[in-house]
Formats: C-alpha cells, sequence, structure tokens
C-alpha cells in the first residue's frame, strides 16, 4: 500500500466514524425534543396520542377546578379550540385563570391531556414566544404598551 492509500482510508474511515457519531446524537435528540403545540394544534391531529408534547395557551375562564391530593383541572385555549388538561401537583404561584401557561405532558386517546409539568408566566410582560406567535396568527394578540422605567423605579423605592 502506498502512503497515498493508506490517508485515504484514514481519512475516509474518520469520516465515517464521525457520519455515526453525528447520527447517534441526532437520533437520541429526536426522542428528547419536545415541540410546542396550540389547542388549534393538537384538535388539528398534529400530536398523536401518547406522544409527549408542550400544550401551551391560555388557561380558560371559569374552568379551573382544584380537587384533593393536588389534582387540578383546567382548560387551555388559543380562542378556538380548548383542551382538558389534567395536572396532579403543585402549581405555579402565579398560575391562574386567564393567564399564559404550558403545559409538558402527553395526550390521552379520548382527547384529553395529561400534565406532569405546568409552567405559568413569571411577570405581567412575559409571554412565551410561540404562544405570542400562534394568538397573533389567530388574531387574538393585542399589543399592550411596554411598562414605564419612572413607574418601576418609583415603585422599588
Amino acid at each position: 500500500m502506498t502512503r497515498k492509500q493508506r490517508r485515504l482510508i484514514l481519512i475516509g474511515s474518520s469520516l465515517g466514524v464521525l457520519a455515526i457519531a453525528v447520527a447517534l446524537v441526532l437520533s437520541s435528540l429526536r426522542e428528547s425534543i419536545v415541540f410546542f403545540n396550540s389547542p388549534t394544534d393538537i384538535a388539528e391531529n398534529k400530536a398523536a396520542p401518547g406522544k409527549r408534547v408542550r400544550l401551551g395557551g391560555m388557561v380558560k375562564m371559569g374552568s379551573l377546578e382544584r380537587g384533593d391530593n393536588l389534582q387540578v383541572r383546567f382548560e387551555v385555549t388559543d380562542g378556538n379550540k380548548d383542551i382538558p388538561v389534567n395536572y396532579r401537583g403543585i402549581v405555579p404561584d402565579l398560575f391562574r385563570e386567564g393567564q399564559g401557561v404550558i403545559a409538558e405532558g402527553h395526550l390521552e386517546p379520548g382527547g384529553s391531556f395529561t400534565a406532569e409539568t405546568v409552567l405559568a408566566k413569571h411577570d405581567e410582560n412575559y409571554m412565551p414566544r410561540e404562544i405570542v406567535e400562534t394568538l397573533k396568527k389567530q388574531g387574538h394578540w393585542q399589543e399592550t404598551a411596554a411598562p414605564n422605567p419612572a413607574k418601576v423605579r418609583q415603585s422599588v423605592k
């Protein structure tokens, strides 16, 4: 074997090992990535039952029910569709009706959503970008003025 042939074999085998490593990383990431879905997306069967997804929208007014053993039931809406959500656990302090929420879990065959994690917005000006974009597409988003920095400084003093 000549020196050139050995070099080509080494480069080829290195590229093969690199391709296998990239394929393994991408396949493992695909299983752990969870995409955001609005209630309309889920209602249009874009999320398969049993698959792990993130459901985002607003907590529908009048839908919040608290039960025994930290059981919480509520509906998430994007203005067009509503998805009932079941969650067992402690919800964030800012979780309430009419506020933005993201629930991570899986869709049940009957159409309800079982959440394993519930996230609420952390202040009055924050909403996840995906929810804002979905609400804008649906025509339910209303721009609000940013808080006045002078008022924020006065309230802090």
